[in-house]
């Protein structure tokens, strides 16, 4: 089958990591996606593991891979006016614009949504920004921690009660966001089809972190009230919450209809006194004596350690996870039965082996699995430019020496 997106064009002017990874699903999907970048390439390029903070002499930066797979390389100067007519000539071949630039610089380099479109009214120009396209913030530089994490609410409300803020891990928030972006893309391609005229796709980090709290930001905007914590010792409902294991591990209980669950539960941790037992006897009751019933539920956990309670509750029909490592996550078997994981298909037979995440999409009629490398530094450049029907004085002018030009604009 011809791929879903076979034949549409993507020049993607962006750095870091939500647009690029927005720009590499449409890749999986068969768009051919030019990735615009400084000439010395952009920071993630040479993110090594090192440098994140692993102890591995890794000479490649696997999430880059990942984000950036499947792309073809074009390597330009903005500063420069060569370079971009240059560009302008590669975006009037394409379908879609993705970028994170911010709109001040757009509108400097004459790559504003206003400019491109009013020249090809078919272009589908979709931006990714902090705050979003309008109000006092537009301009405001922004990552995911600060936008989707912080400002959003999401970094005060997943705290338990007592508990300090968390430390977002990076690229969280800009993935969500990229699944957004890909979304409105694809929506925009649609209407195109039917009627020949494209529009701007607009998605900002702060949005999409009201959307990934949505159970509680609509309670929230209905309410004007704050949101409750979790705390362990005094849940709402005892069947939905965590527990130490001997192991200093941790066993997450996710009985959201605890009615239900809760005479196998009492099985499964050998207490059968408690189904009969007054003080616990409806959701109700488990509430308002929760802290009697976690520090039950605590002692057996607590008693055996994490392996034990997943051979253990293997057996019972609840709803239930162990609290995994990261690291483990990557040896789950379901992980390996789905094919999660891709080995990337670098170039060099001889390079260490490098192993990403795969699409989170899989299509019946579409294989996408992941494993095609990120393009080599500017390794596509002449072939872009010549594509776009650009001379040889015009190509040697774009891809001349930098002037020291440093990221073309973060979000």
């Amino acid at each position: 089958m011809t791929a879903p997106l076979s034949g549409i064009r993507v020049v993607e002017i962006a750095s870091f990591v939500a647009v690029p990874a927005a720009g590499a699903l449409l890749a999986d999907l068969g768009a051919e996606v030019v990735k615009v970048e400084v000439p010395g390439g952009e920071t993630l390029r040479h993110a090594l593991p090192r440098r994140l903070g692993y102890r591995h002499g890794m000479s490649e930066a696997p999430h880059f891979h990942m984000d950036n797979r499947g792309k073809r390389s074009l390597a330009l100067d903005l500063a420069r006016p060569a370079a971009r007519a240059a560009l302008r000539r590669v975006i009037a071949r394409a379908d879609v614009v993705l970028t994170n630039l911010l709109p001040r610089r757009l509108a400097k380099f004459g790559l504003d949504a206003a400019t491109l479109r009013a020249a090809h009214p078919r272009l589908v120009f979709a931006s990714l920004s902090g705050y979003g396209a309008r109000g006092p913030d537009a301009d405001t530089p922004a990552f995911d921690y600060t936008a989707y994490w912080a400002r959003s609410g999401l970094m005060d409300v997943m705290r338990d009660v007592g508990a300090g803020p968390a430390f977002l891990r990076p690229g969280v928030g800009d993935h969500a966001a990229a699944l957004a972006l890909a979304s409105g893309i694809l929506a925009a391609l649609r209407v195109r089809d039917r009627d020949g005229v494209g529009q701007e796709v607009d998605v900002d980090l702060l949005h999409t972190g009201l959307y990934v709290a949505g159970n509680d930001a609509a309670v929230v905007a209905s309410t004007d009230l704050d949101t409750p914590r979790h705390d362990p010792a005094r849940p709402r409902n005892p069947l939905w919450s965590h527990y130490r294991t001997a192991d200093a591990r941790f066993l997450f209980l996710v009985m959201i209809d605890s009615q239900r669950y809760w005479p196998a539960l009492c099985r499964a941790l050998d207490f059968p006194e408690l189904e009969r037992d007054e003080r616990f006897r409806d959701e109700v009751a488990r509430y308002r004596n929760a802290e009697e019933l976690v520090a039950r539920i605590a002692s057996v956990v607590g008693a055996r350690d994490l392996a034990h309670w997943e051979r253990h509750l293997a057996s019972f029909p609840l709803i239930w996870a162990p609290v995994r490592t990261l690291r483990e996550a990557m040896r789950d078997p379901q992980v390996a039965a789905m094919g999660m994981l891709a080995d990337v298909a670098l170039p060099d037979p001889d390079a260490a082996g490098l192993r990403t995440v795969a699409p989170p999409l899989q299509l019946s009629r579409h294989a996408m699995p992941g494993t095609a490398p990120a393009p080599a530094l500017g390794a596509d450049g002449e072939a872009v430019l010549r594509e776009a029907g650009c001379s040889d004085a015009e190509v040697e002018a774009a891809l001349g020496p930098a002037d020291g030009a440093q990221t073309p604009g973060s979000r």
